[in-house]
């Protein structure tokens, strides 16, 4: 299972390389004012590491919705309007 793993890790990490290596090419990217110029690979590999940051957030706050929805609200304490 070891040899698998170090394969596919392997494979992945040359097709990355091979990837930026055919996408040199430099691209200017605008929002609003903003605008930056880098190589084709870099903005995507980029964009790739954001949505996974953003996903990984979302993720985590829809869980932490579903768990929140799954407690039980704890019963009113009958002594706690007592002393008004």
């Amino acid at each position: 299972m070891r040899y698998l793993y170090t394969a596919l890790v392997v494979i992945f990490t040359a097709m990355v390389l091979l990837f930026n290596i055919q996408n040199l090419q430099a691209v200017t990217v605008s929002f609003l004012t903003f605008s930056v110029t880098l190589p084709v690979s870099l903005i995507v590999i980029g964009t790739y590491v954001l949505g996974m940051a953003t996903g990984g957030a979302l993720l985590t706050l829809v869980r932490s919705w579903v768990r929140g929805s799954r407690r039980r609200p704890t019963p009113p304490d009958p002594g706690a309007g007592a002393g008004i």
